[in-house]
């Protein structure tokens, strides 16, 4: 199902639209857009929900990873 949408532009605007009206189907470019433009702005939103969620995170001791991995090698 779909809906109608409308918006103003200037008049200058409309008519160079129309002027192109048989090469581009303006329908389709501003569909298009709009859900370019959508998912753009849900990776940005959960980028920044990711990045809240790693400062949240605690940090370690500088080496602790390097512990870590000799106490697994010694382990074997």
């Amino acid at each position: 199902m779909s809906v109608v949408v409308s918006f103003r532009i200037p008049k200058e605007l409309k008519k160079k639209m129309d002027e192109l009206r048989g090469l581009i189907n303006w329908s389709e470019e501003i569909r298009r857009f709009i859900e370019r433009r959508i998912k753009e702005y849900e990776q940005i939103r959960t980028i920044e929900e990711l990045e809240e969620i790693v400062k949240g995170i605690p940090t370690v001791p500088k080496g602790t990873a390097m512990k870590y991995v000799r106490e697994d090698r010694d382990s074997h």
